[in-house]
């Protein structure tokens, strides 16, 4: 993963997103090399939409937390009943 700059180096601000990006990446391919690839990546958005749930919880806004309960559900449902 490159971003383009130029040539130029990174700024602090770019180089934090370059590494929360590759960063994230690798927990992704951690994740399905552990799991396979649809429950790797089942696990994967879990770990994101947790995160962002939270962040968005502290914001005062439940609407995210009720639309991944809602997610879940179906897939629940879908997949055992």
């Amino acid at each position: 993963m490159t971003m383009p700059t130029g040539g130029r180096p990174l700024t602090k601000a770019e180089r934090k997103k370059f590494n929360r990006a590759r960063h994230e990446q690798k927990v992704r391919a951690d994740l399905i090399a552990r799991h396979g690839e649809e429950l790797g990546n089942f696990h994967y958005w879990l770990r994101v939409m947790s995160i962002r749930g939270t962040q968005k919880f502290r914001e005062g806004d439940a609407t995210l937390i009720r639309e991944v309960s809602l997610a879940l559900e179906n897939v629940y449902r879908r997949h055992c009943g």
